[in-house]
């Protein structure tokens, strides 16, 4: 993420005066996408509204695709806006309108507006299945963009949506394009607020809304969504955050959230304790790294399918996998934490060995806990076979270990 996050409510303004007052505020992002949790929070009308102004101060601004849905408040703010003329496509009998990719690059504009990140393009409409493919070719070609989505579109969260809402989402986008954004804006609105926009009219045509009301747009639904929207927000600010931080005392591990590492073998059980480290991640709400030491198997002779196992388990359960090379690993493993600023690390041991390699000062797992203690970083130790132990805990593991 580049220049930030900001929040702004449907109804409230911020005033960018401040980018004027002198040369040390940063100039605004090259792609910068409107967040929300739900259509009719207003992201499509905030866009515009940003676009106008750069318009107004003199930039090259071009629509390249927006869509209103009828909505008169968003419609008013296209104002006198350049609009590039949208591609015509027949596709099975029926006419279709997308976005002509090749006359935005042909425009060649500073900015180009455009809407609604994760559709899909109709089939022959251009050389991409979705938007966000264009957006990115556009970006690559040094054309700033404006763009927006919803939370239900995020890849990591849409099946959660599904599940919260009973609403299949299909049109759904990768979560590093819009971390690769510059700035997310939340848009954000009350559930209370939204529901009134949707009586008012200004969201949905008057015969939608008994409907809207009463399934996606339910005021559970709408809780639920925001919330899933913020949590995203407020990841990306703690990034910031940390980032800010480390740069300053690179030595400190910032306590700022949790973030979980496990340590993952071609041994048998690795899974399991993949899986228990996932599940401390989800209840700290957490990032999860899978780390494997390359070499650190090299005296067995273990498959490398195994590996490849644990590897693809790890992308299930949504943790990102590194290799660091050590002849060495327990070191090696505590510099990796301290780097990336882990504040857990989970170890698997064998049940046969458990005790022996706890009380061996020299083993793996008793120099891991010596240094990550001598880091402030918390170690568990997860029995690779026998799952129903709790795992120990730095502390508890030099009461038993004799430290």
């Amino acid at each position: 993420m580049g220049s930030g996050v900001r929040t702004v409510s449907r109804d409230g303004e911020y005033d960018d005066r401040a980018q004027k007052v002198d040369q040390g505020v940063e100039p605004t992002g090259k792609f910068r996408v409107y967040f929300g949790a739900v259509a009719g929070v207003g992201k499509t009308w905030a866009m515009l509204d940003e676009g106008w102004r750069r318009y107004k101060r003199g930039s090259d601004v071009v629509i390249g695709f927006v869509e209103t849905h009828g909505r008169r408040m968003t419609e008013q703010q296209i104002r006198d806006l350049p609009v590039v003329p949208r591609k015509v496509v027949d596709y099975r009998g029926t006419t279709f309108e997308e976005m002509d990719l090749a006359a935005v690059l042909a425009r060649r504009p500073e900015v180009a507006l455009i809407d609604e990140l994760a559709h899909t393009n109709v089939p022959g409409s251009g050389p991409h299945a979705k938007r966000w493919q264009d957006v990115l070719e556009i970006l690559d070609a040094g054309i700033g963009v404006l763009s927006t989505v919803n939370i239900q579109h995020l890849e990591s969260v849409a099946d959660a949506v599904q599940q919260i809402t009973g609403v299949a989402v299909r049109e759904r986008v990768p979560d590093w394009v819009v971390r690769r954004a510059d700035q997310l804006e939340l848009i954000d609105s009350s559930p209370e607020q939204l529901r009134r926009r949707m009586l008012h009219g200004n969201v949905y045509p008057p015969e939608k809304i008994p409907n809207a009301l009463n399934s996606f747009f339910r005021y559970q639904n709408l809780v639920a969504l925001r919330e899933l929207a913020l949590r995203f927000v407020a990841d990306e600010t703690e990034e910031e955050l940390l980032g800010f931080l480390v740069s300053r005392h690179p030595d400190i591990v910032w306590d700022t959230a949790e973030r979980i590492m496990v340590v993952v073998t071609a041994a048998p059980g690795t899974d399991a304790v993949l899986r228990r480290a996932a599940r401390i991640a989800v209840r700290a709400h957490a990032g999860l790294h899978a780390v494997h030491v390359v070499g650190d198997d090299g005296a067995r002779p273990l498959s490398k399918n195994a590996l490849e196992a644990v590897k693809h388990l790890s992308e299930d359960l949504g943790a990102s996998w590194h290799d660091i090379v050590s002849d060495d690993p327990a070191p090696a493993l505590v510099h990796f934490a301290k780097e990336n600023q882990i504040t857990q690390i989970v170890l698997g041991a064998a049940p046969r060995s458990r005790w022996e390699q706890l009380t061996s000062r020299n083993s793996v797992v008793q120099r891991v806990l010596r240094f990550a203690r001598e880091s402030g970083i918390d170690v568990h130790i997860i029995n690779r076979f026998d799952q129903s132990a709790p795992p120990l805990s730095t502390t508890e593991a030099a009461e038993d270990g004799g430290g």
